[in-house]
């Protein structure tokens, strides 16, 4: 099987590095066995960046090794240690490359300009450590937060070459002979169609201005509907700001001639679209030829005669390519001074900010779902094996609307909720009224508020509501006790002789007439 060493189109499957997840940690020395929380942050995860390189012709690299990953990032550690940051991986693409989305199509960038980069996919967000969690109400968090997986995503990656001038043409016009007689260039040339493969390009000078010239191989009738090779390289005209039909006025095939090959080209062109509004010249090619000479005294007046410029020419012998050449440099200086003048600078893609607080609650079969990059991050941020994580995720929740919005649009108690895409959705029962507990008590790694009973706070509630009937010399302990051993410490007030009295008894002497 023979290896490409040109290659214009590839999918590239990206993935980037994942951020580490942040650690909780305590300090501990001689004489401080609990010296507060030092578990340190996850580093970020390593982007996958796309960069502009001008030495770099061709899509090949990728097309042998399509899959690439960037380095996660590195985890937390006590002592107030962060984790590394995961390197970055810059993919060099060259000059004139169309980024898009494989399954949407949607396209993301068009890289023109040496330097130019695109973060294609953004690597994932380091976990928070207990010690940046760690507020005047939570002093010791016994938990810390996941990092986030990097961007993972399929992209396509289209070259359109960057050329001044596309020459356009049946196969063995002669194109690629007109190249290497103009420029540097040494394309392959032989007798027998479709030679060429790949684009050729080549630096060519015209007075004081140097300009670019590509070839589309195997441009036939039919290429917009995928006959022959014109289909797949037709791309890399679009760019150009001119195009030279390059007509064969010697072909030895039976009832070809240039006027008709010319209004051939032109029909794929237009179907092709885009095109219409490029300027157009002629070269009939090899004139060097008797018959080929003869033929284009003959259509030279009739080509004129529909307003484009002609030019009879010669890639064996050179001749007329001068005249050529100065008229396509004339258009390509015109089309550079239209051109608004841009000061160069680097150009860097990153994509759209995520930290938009702004999230969605829909009705659907499965449950109320819930959609926002925040409570979408925050999810995949916690560890759902640590209860007071949970509850932390439960207090960011209700602090940005979530519970409120629920209420609104008609969920209620023990509702399914789920919180991210559907093909990786996190659910919950719906459960209101959820006190966000900064100041939550539990044990380390431990959250009252997530079990269904929840003495202490019910013990709480009921000494408040009792505080206003106390008596006049009661203190909170002592409504506290009467309220856990009634039996022992009976009511606040009660009638001597009453059945609220703790000494009555029935044989109290005192009761009997």
């Amino acid at each position: 099987m023979a290896v490409p060493t040109f290659v214009d189109r590839v999918t590239l499957h990206v993935t980037a590095g994942r951020g580490g997840h942040g650690v909780a940690s305590v300090h501990r020395e001689k004489f401080k066995p609990l010296g507060g929380p030092d578990g340190g942050n996850g580093g970020p995860g390593g982007s996958i960046i796309l960069r502009v390189d001008p030495d770099v012709t061709t899509l090949v690299d990728y097309h042998h090794s399509p899959h690439r990953k960037a380095e996660h990032g590195g985890q937390g550690a006590g002592s107030h240690r962060n984790g590394a940051h995961g390197a970055d991986m810059v993919l060099s693409v060259p000059d004139g490359t169309v980024v898009s989305i494989r399954s949407t199509g949607e396209v993301v960038a068009d890289l023109v300009g040496p330097g130019t980069e695109l973060v294609v996919a953004q690597g994932g967000r380091g976990g928070l450590g207990n010690a940046a969690l760690a507020s005047a109400k939570r002093k010791a968090p016994g938990f810390a937060l996941l990092g986030e997986p990097g961007d993972e995503v399929e992209v396509v990656l289209e070259l359109k070459v960057v050329a001044d001038i596309g020459l356009v043409g049946f196969p063995s016009a002669g194109k690629s002979s007109l190249i290497a007689s103009i420029s540097r260039a040494r394309p392959k040339i032989a007798d027998y169609p479709f030679t060429t493969l790949v684009p050729n390009l080549g630096v060519v000078t015209g007075g004081e201005t140097t300009f670019t010239v590509a070839d589309v191989p195997g441009l036939i009738e039919g290429a917009s509907d995928g006959r022959g090779l014109g289909h797949d390289f037709l791309r890399h005209v679009e760019r150009c700001a001119a195009i030279v039909h390059v007509l064969d006025t010697a072909t030895f095939e039976p009832g070809r001639n240039p006027a008709d090959d010319l209004d051939i080209i032109e029909n794929e062109l237009a179907r092709y679209g885009g095109l219409e509004d490029r300027p157009r010249l002629v070269a009939l090619n090899k004139i060097d030829v008797p018959d080929g000479r003869d033929l284009s005294d003959i259509v030279i007046d009739d080509l004129r005669e529909r307003g484009l410029r002609v030019f009879p020419v010669s890639a064996a012998s050179g001749e007329g390519t001068r005249e050529l050449v100065f008229a396509m440099a004339e258009i390509v200086l015109a089309a550079r001074e239209e051109k608004a003048v841009e000061v160069a600078e680097r150009i860097i893609l990153r994509p759209p900010s995520i930290d938009g607080a702004d999230f969605t609650v829909t009705e659907t079969d499965d449950g109320w779902r819930v959609r926002g990059t925040k409570p979408e991050r925050w999810v995949r941020q916690t560890d759902f094996s640590n209860d007071e994580a949970v509850g932390f995720l439960a207090d960011r929740l209700n602090r940005l609307g979530v519970e409120k919005k629920l209420i609104e649009v008609g969920a209620v108690e023990g509702d399914t909720v789920l919180i991210g895409h559907p093909d990786d959705s996190v659910v919950f029962d719906f459960r209101p009224h959820l006190d966000a507990g900064a100041e939550n008590l539990a044990r380390r790694g431990e959250d009252d508020r997530l079990k269904e009973e929840r003495p202490a706070h019910g013990r709480r509630k009921a000494i408040q509501e009792a505080l206003p009937d106390r008596g006049e010399n009661e203190t909170r302990a002592d409504v506290a006790r009467r309220i856990d051993k009634p039996e022992v410490y009976g009511p606040s007030s009660y009638e001597i002789g009453s059945a609220e009295d703790p000494d009555w008894a029935e044989s109290d002497p005192g009761d009997q007439v």
